[in-house]
């Protein structure tokens, strides 16, 4: 906090242990959490809310107005979680009044040159590789996994432990478990490597792989899939939350891959 060649507005709320290297820029109405690093030259912006022991490394913008052009200049919110890194040259917009915030949750890695837009809502231990753009209104998932490049249109909604491949155009919403490739954005199996790394029983990822086969592989549309996926397989947490997911989902859900593109 003693550094001579940063500026910390006096209403900024930096908490202990914080470092702030040279030629980085701190706005009023900022709020830092304790072990947490700022590189130089970064800017954070009024709203910010930034947890304990994170790492935002040179460039980045924090909570920055809204690219949009229904912003009116109200008072809102871009919240960072603990233990995320930050890196170069990221931008994190601050939410409009649709819903006063963007949200980034604990644990969570974004990459250098990566885009998250306002009144997005990220959950925890998400990564988002370089070069992504998430437009307004994107719901990412915890433990969700977006590949370097990909351009994720606004309001999708992306499961928990899914996983986007790098370069990818997401226009449809990519449910809980699955893994998305190829263009149009498709099925291409479930996230068995992931699941298997974050302790899912065997038996737990055949449940999610027979789910999605129905839905996926059997020729059924998707209403019949969702009725015979609740008829015939056991009542589970991850059973009930992709048909959840599916069900409410605005925008619809991502195809299978049909080997044309």
């Amino acid at each position: 906090m003693n550094q001579p060649l940063a500026y910390v507005h006096p209403g900024a709320k930096i908490a202990k242990n914080v470092v702030i290297e040279p030629f980085t820029t701190i706005h009023n109405n900022v709020v830092i959490g304790d072990g947490t690093w700022i590189g130089s030259n970064v800017t954070i912006m009024e709203g910010a809310r930034i947890g304990k022991n994170c790492n935002i490394f040179p460039g980045a913008v924090i909570s920055a107005v809204p690219q949009d052009l229904k912003f009116g200049g109200e008072d809102s919110l871009a919240i960072i979680g603990d233990n995320c890194t930050i890196r170069e040259c990221v931008t994190i917009n601050r939410g409009t009044i649709a819903s006063g915030q963007t949200v980034i949750g604990n644990n969570c890695l974004v990459m250098a040159y990566a885009h998250i837009a306002h009144d997005c809502e990220i959950g925890n231990n998400a990564i988002i590789v370089n070069g992504v753009a998430l437009a307004g209104h994107v719901v990412v998932g915890n433990h969700a996994v977006i590949g370097g490049l990909a351009a994720i249109h606004q309001f999708i909604h992306i499961g928990d432990h899914a996983m986007i491949s790098g370069g990818s155009l997401v226009r449809k919403d990519v449910p809980p478990y699955t893994k998305a490739a190829k263009e149009p954005l498709s099925y291409v199996g479930i996230n068995s490597v992931g699941l298997r790394r974050r302790g899912f029983s065997t038996e737990k990822i055949r449940e999610i792989q027979e789910i999605y086969r129905i839905l996926y592989q059997k020729n059924y549309n998707t209403t019949q899939a969702l009725s015979i996926i609740e008829a015939e397989m056991e009542a589970t947490p991850e059973r009930d939350e992709i048909l959840d997911f599916i069900r409410n989902s605005s925008r619809g859900i991502m195809k299978g891959y049909s080997g044309n593109y």
